[in-house]
């Protein structure tokens, strides 16, 4: 027996905080009667889950590897007709959705599955998990905006966590940079750079927790292998106890 909501997750319905908020709503049925409270736990194996009236599939869990080119949003609709992520793993029969978002002009790794709860232990902002970004900027970076970067960039929105910076490469009208945050907000990256004054020129995620992205190409896509399904899940695993 396992709690609704989480199983709820699993099948892709939603996240585990999305699948509860649906539970509180009254728009879940469990063998046909409306459950609200959280607590409740079923067989996902005997039990008829309905959300809004359909019932929930019991799908196979997918976990996809996409390098995302610039130019694709990681919505799963745009009012404005932009190539979203989606359309590049179209083949892929299951409902999916990214683990986090990559902005449009951003490139590199990202993760796409069908497996809710995953997704909820990956980007909930309690859950420090690194991501690792190859960052091309404008001008020959100083070491004082590096150490800068490793103390935290006060933003609009608060004091950033400090970041990782390794420099790569520095010349005189560029320079690149690794840089690691656990933090998610909205162009982060992009945003502490300007603040340093050295814009980003290109952005591209080469790893996301324990996910190397490699050699795979541009708009490619891979599905994890057994021993990387592992690593995540024991991480998800971790993140609920």
């Amino acid at each position: 027996m396992e709690r609704l909501q989480k199983v709820m997750a699993r099948a892709g319905v939603a996240s585990r905080r999305k699948s509860e908020k649906l539970i509180i709503e009254g728009k879940v049925k469990v063998n046909g009667k409306v459950v609200k409270e959280l607590g409740v736990k079923v067989d996902p194996e005997k039990d008829i889950i309905e959300v809004n009236g359909k019932p929930i599939k019991k799908e196979k869990p997918v976990y996809i590897m996409l390098n995302k080119p610039a130019g694709y949003i990681t919505t799963m609709d745009d009012p404005f007709d932009r190539p979203i992520v989606l359309e590049l793993v179209k083949d892929i029969p299951q409902r999916l959705h990214s683990v986090g978002r990559l902005d449009c002009d951003t490139e590199g790794l990202l993760l796409l599955t069908n497996d809710g709860s995953l997704t909820y232990a990956l980007t909930h902002p309690s859950h420090q998990i690194d991501k690792v970004y190859l960052v091309k900027v404008k001008g020959s970076i100083d070491s004082e905006a590096i150490e800068k970067l490793e103390k935290g960039i006060e933003l609009e929105d608060g004091m950033t966590a400090p970041a990782r910076v390794e420099l790569i490469k520095r010349k005189k009208n560029y320079s690149v940079i690794k840089m690691t945050i656990h933090e998610g907000r909205k162009r982060q990256v992009r945003r502490m750079m300007d603040a340093v004054g050295y814009p980003v020129l290109k952005l591209k995620r080469i790893k996301l927790g324990p996910l190397t992205l490699g050699d795979l190409k541009p708009g490619k896509y891979r599905h994890l292998s057994q021993k990387e399904i592992k690593v995540l899940k024991k991480i998800e695993k971790n993140v609920r106890s």
